[in-house]
């Protein structure tokens, strides 16, 4: 499955946010989302869903998910939205709940997730037993466990420290390189942009359009943090945007 942006342009009432925006997701990588604050990152990620209809131009989504895919499209968001009456394992379950699966196959499934997210000795913990990092990677878990054609990850690390951020990038190169998936990763964090992604999609100030196109052929498992490579593509993509995300900031402090 294919998903694409042709002239996509949004508002919000007089707000105008996108412009003229076109967009094609690669299959099989991750492609990130960078721009100066309020050039509709999130807007773009909420119209490739299908939880916005674009005031103008099309969003498509091409050709049919895996066979195995229980939800074409799943989200990770930023704040962790567990139940907190159910635990690490009932949480990735909730997901599955709706799909009338064979017990044994739910059991597979989850026991494959924790696994994969490194949560088997945590699947009986509630919530409020957990760090930030560790009901990050609980959300992980539960997306992949509908097993999506895409995911979209709207700054899924940006509510946690630095140390936490680095761990769970680290996680997420390491679940890409077992078993390569598609996602669309907004980020206004460049660090973590040059560690993630095969493309890195820079917006201009709002109304956003697309500004530039950087694609880095690093190996995703070769990128360390701190690499001097990483840290001249991450001087690169702050040389695109310096002057309107200043800009921005400055048009967003006045109100």
């Amino acid at each position: 499955m294919e998903l694409q942006l042709h002239n996509v342009s949004h508002s919000y009432g007089t707000l105008e946010v996108l412009r003229d925006f076109t967009l094609k997701i690669p299959e099989g990588r991750i492609l990130c989302l960078v721009g100066p604050s309020g050039c509709g990152k999130s807007t773009v990620l909420r119209i490739l869903g299908g939880l916005e209809k674009p005031t103008g131009g099309a969003a498509l989504q091409l050709g049919t998910p895996p066979a195995n895919a229980l939800n074409p499209l799943t989200y990770i968001f930023q704040h962790f939205a567990l139940l907190p009456w159910r635990t690490v394992e009932g949480n990735i379950r909730l997901v599955l709940e709706d799909h009338r699966l064979p017990r044994a196959a739910a059991d597979a499934i989850v026991d494959d997730v924790l696994a994969r997210t490194k949560l088997t000795d945590f699947r009986s913990a509630w919530p409020k037993q957990l760090s930030g990092g560790m009901k990050q990677r609980v959300a992980i878990a539960r997306a992949l466990a509908v097993r999506p054609a895409v995911l979209l990850m709207d700054e899924p690390l940006s509510a946690l420290d630095s140390q936490t951020r680095d761990l769970l990038m680290d996680d997420l190169i390491s679940l890409w390189c077992r078993q390569p998936f598609t996602a669309v990763y907004v980020t206004h964090n460049l660090e973590e942009a040059v560690r993630l992604g095969h493309r890195i999609v820079v917006l201009s100030r709002r109304p956003g359009q697309l500004r530039d196109i950087v694609d880095i052929d690093i190996p995703l498992e070769d990128r360390k943090a701190g690499s001097p490579e990483l840290a001249e593509r991450q001087r690169h993509l702050w040389d695109l945007m310096r002057e309107e995300a200043m800009a921005a900031d400055q048009e967003l402090a006045d109100g």
